[in-house]
């Protein structure tokens, strides 16, 4: 009876579908630039984490009040916690920025990573509060130098007003301009309105400032503004305690935060007590907080026929709140036949972390569900509404957070760690090619033929996340990468050691490649899958650059099984149809003396003499199908 066929192996086809996948890879790659070869080596670049390159790390700490009846602050909840990084988060990737992670750190800690240039800027977003809030502008007046020197003479006391110093001139004034007013038909739900950012103009004479009064004994050579004489607004709508601050403030130090209200951001921006804040040397009290970030959605920066714009509807209670309050601001306070704000007091404050988010826009008509900020008389940019559209959309943090730290990292410092990285690699690269042709000879040129289609797959895989989902490489997806090398050997290894095995039970090297692979693919399939499963787990359950080490081992078990299949067997199918292995050479590795191959018989001896014909044909029959 003759034995079972074997399918006739069809190697180039599988070689013809890598070579498919890896044309597909590289057009992907080029992307735009396909057409244009001296910036092709622009399109093969990777994107590097924070420990690779240049960056900034921040950790913050949520800051909670102590209630009343308390004896300290109670922790943060993790679910304010939980909402607090995916806010952070958001705000990160709104930058437009690749490779951020934002991480929790104990209960009460958030560490933002983010690498690259513009780090700075996604840092002063998020480095500290980050609460958002509407208040009503109460009083403005311009800033004085802290180094300016008053006038000896002046003793006025406060409320009083006198002539000031040439050197206590103020550095800048009052906005009192606005944009056109609002037309009809926009589109907008009813009861929308615009609000005009003011754009800045010399003062009115009636708006010019006073000199100061007098300094105290304990502070000589700085000026003391007075509200009363040097504002402009309604000063009598401060509190005692927000005129004195007001009075206070030097919008120059930029630490008069920390020296006036202390470290805790909750006691500089609580929502339900007027605030100071500076903007381009002018100083503003504002009212109490009449919109939160938590009020405000479907906020979109717009280009209309007039510019760009940043549109947003507000949720009731605030809605209620904010329309009561912007039609008394519109009504008594703006001109809008003029189309000017006739006092600061119709200006309404845009604040995030206690600071302003650029000069405060004008009210020009009552805001009810919906509103709208135009960009004043210069209008806005793209850029300048997006970022303010980021501020109010992503401006509603449950908690205050305190900036504990900022660290950087140079250039250089991540040069230094990527090229250690990179050594580690080609060091472990170089023992694995190393092994393989002291022990496996010939078939090492197989073994590094797949390590190598392995690499040129990872790096094209790698360069395309990082152009398509924004991944970076870090120092700890490096040594997932690493660890990739030893399982693209374990497989071959596998496979070679089934192979040889057949060959020692005396089979032809044809026969021993398709059997021996019948039962390595077996072995190869389950240990990738163990550790693609494996890393899967490691990714879900962990955090920070652990993650980048499980992403980097799952893409690259994943690439291990796609090159077995369609490299290493494909190619031993090949070389076994030639003579050098085909015959066994001492340098193919499959050598049957070498390997101590059995005779292409059964048993431990020869037939004896005399044996029956019938057993001769069944000796002869087992031997063709070994």
């Amino acid at each position: 009876m003759a034995p079972p066929s074997t399918p006739t192996p069809h190697p180039w086809r599988y070689l013809a579908a890598l070579g498919v996948l890896l044309v597909v890879m590289v057009l992907g790659v080029l992307g735009g630039n396909i057409a244009s070869p001296s910036n092709w080596h622009k399109s093969f670049v990777v994107g590097r984490g924070l420990d690779l390159s240049s960056g900034t790390s921040i950790t913050l700490k949520a800051v909670t009040t102590k209630q009343p009846g308390q004896t300290t602050a109670p922790p943060p909840s993790s679910e304010a916690m939980t909402k607090a990084v995916q806010i952070i988060t958001n705000r990160v990737e709104a930058t437009g920025l690749t490779g951020a992670t934002v991480v929790p750190q104990g209960s009460d800690q958030i560490v933002v990573s983010v690498p690259g240039a513009g780090a700075q800027k996604v840092a002063s977003l998020v480095g500290e509060t980050a609460l958002l809030r509407m208040r009503q502008v109460l009083l403005e007046a311009p800033n004085y130098s802290s180094s300016a020197t008053p006038t000896p003479s002046a003793s006025a006391t406060p409320g009083t007003s006198a002539s000031p110093s040439a050197s206590a001139t103020p550095k800048a004034t009052a906005g009192t301009s606005a944009s056109a007013t609002p037309s009809g038909g926009t589109g907008q739900a009813a009861g929308a309105a615009k609000l005009g950012a003011a754009a800045s103009a010399s003062p009115s004479p009636s708006a010019s400032p006073s000199a100061p009064a007098s300094p105290s004994p304990s502070s000589p050579g700085k000026q003391v503004l007075s509200t009363t004489a040097d504002g402009q607004g309604n000063p009598a709508a401060l509190t005692t305690t927000t005129a004195a601050l007001f009075d206070r403030v030097n919008c120059n130090d930029k630490n008069w935060k920390t020296q006036i209200y202390g470290a805790n951001p909750n006691a500089w921006d609580a929502p339900d007590a007027q605030t100071i804040a500076c903007f381009n040397g002018v100083k503003y009290a504002m009212d109490k907080a009449v919109v939160q970030g938590k009020d405000l959605s479907n906020v979109q920066a717009q280009d209309q026929t007039t510019g760009w714009v940043v549109t947003f509807n507000v949720r009731n209670p605030a809605a209620g709140n904010l329309g009561k309050l912007t039609t008394q601001m519109a009504g008594q306070y703006y001109d809008s036949g003029k189309g000017v704000a006739t006092s600061p007091l119709d200006l309404l404050a845009v604040v995030l972390d206690g600071d302003l988010q650029g000069q405060p826009p004008q009210v020009q008509s009552a805001i009810s569900t919906s509103g709208e900020i135009n960009g004043g008389t210069g209008g806005f940019s793209q850029g300048q509404a997006t970022q303010l559209a980021n501020v109010l959309k992503y401006g509603s943090l449950p908690l205050s957070f305190q900036n504990l730290f900022t660290s950087s990292v140079s250039p250089s410092l991540g040069s230094d760690q990527l090229s250690a990285g990179l050594t580690a690699a080609v060091v472990g690269l170089l023992l694995v090619v190393i092994y393989s042709f002291l022990y496996y000879r010939g078939l090492g040129i197989v073994s590094v033929m797949s390590l190598g289609i392995a690499a040129a797959l990872s790096y094209l895989s790698v360069v395309l996340l990082s152009k398509s989902a924004g991944f970076t490489l870090s120092l700890a997806g490096i040594a997932g990468l690493i660890v990739a090398i030893g399982i693209t050997a374990d497989s071959f290894i596998v496979y070679f050691e089934r192979l040889r095995d057949e060959v020692r039970e005396g089979k032809s090297l044809r026969a021993a490649v398709e059997r021996g692979w019948g039962r390595a693919r077996r072995t190869i399939l389950v240990a990738d899958a163990v550790s693609f499963l494996a890393a899967l787990l490691l990714y879900i359950l962990a955090v920070g650059d652990v993650r980048g080490f499980a992403f980097t081992l799952g893409l690259t078990t994943l690439i291990d099984v796609v090159v077995v299949f369609l490299f290493t067997k494909p190619m031993i199918t090949l070389l076994a149809r030639t003579k050098f292995f085909g015959q066994g050479h001492p340098l193919s590795g499959l050598d049957p003396a070498r390997l101590g191959a059995r005779a292409p018989w059964r048993g431990s001896r020869r037939p004896a003499s005399g044996t029956s014909a019938s057993a001769a044909g069944r000796t002869t029959t087992s031997t063709r199908e070994a």
